[in-house]
């Protein structure tokens, strides 16, 4: 699965975006990143969209995520100011309940709009995308209901033709997406991997699925006993 590094550009000073840019590319061959934008000004993000880029280069993806930290009349301003960066998506501009207010953004917006990691259920799956609310779907798979969820989801996202991506939970989230009709995105990062037995691998920007029995996590029971409370 290809893969995009999550791992880091938080709402982070400016002398520090660049270097970790570029750390987060090395972690993995990644081909894409994602960055956090919403800071109080608007050429703040802009700043820190053209210093990603000259660190990393006009090759990597960008995707950004706002986290829902916009009203919808700031989101309308913004969004539409930044709709010509060439980002590939925007994530989460608004609270995540507002079907409504993504709808008009996806129809009025040329970059892409993501939403779906706290879209709990596949009946609100299917409400979201009953109201046109995005363009692309990423289901956290706790809260899209497990394995079962994150199928019958799938399903709606694959008959509507909408991509699908992953909101953490990497090992099990590949499998998933593997045999997703849709499938788009695995968002990684390496937050657990301290504590697996195997940790999961990527390479030039792309995940490699196991192809053991189950869901493919193992535990290192000496690393939980080690970071143990």
């Amino acid at each position: 699965m290809r893969a995009y590094n999550t791992n880091g550009l938080w709402l982070i000073p400016l002398d520090r975006v660049a270097r970790e840019a570029e750390e987060l590319v090395a972690e993995g061959g990644f081909k894409a990143i994602k960055l956090r934008l919403g800071r109080d000004r608007l050429r703040d993000d802009l700043a820190v969209i053209a210093t990603v880029r000259k660190a990393v280069g006009e090759d990597v993806q960008l995707m950004c995520d706002f986290n829902q930290g916009l009203s919808f009349g700031d989101a309308l301003l913004r969004l539409h100011a930044l709709d010509d960066q060439g980002l590939s998506w925007f994530e989460e501009p608004v609270v995540y309940d507002n079907l409504d207010g993504c709808a008009q953004l996806a129809r009025e917006l040329k970059t892409p709009l993501q939403i779906g990691e706290n879209i709990y259920g596949p009946r609100e799956f299917y409400k979201a995308v009953q109201a046109r609310a995005a363009d692309l779907y990423m289901p956290d798979l706790m809260r899209i209901g497990g394995v079962t969820g994150w199928m019958r989801s799938a399903a709606i996202a694959g008959a509507a033709g909408l991509p699908l991506s992953s909101h953490l939970y990497a090992p099990v989230s590949a499998q998933l997406l593997r045999v997703s009709e849709s499938a788009d995105w695995l968002e990684w990062s390496n937050w657990v991997e301290p504590i697996l037995a195997e940790p999961f691998p990527v390479k030039d920007g792309y995940a490699t699925v196991t192809d053991k029995p189950g869901n493919g996590v193992a535990w290192n029971e000496d690393a939980v006993r080690r970071f143990a409370i």
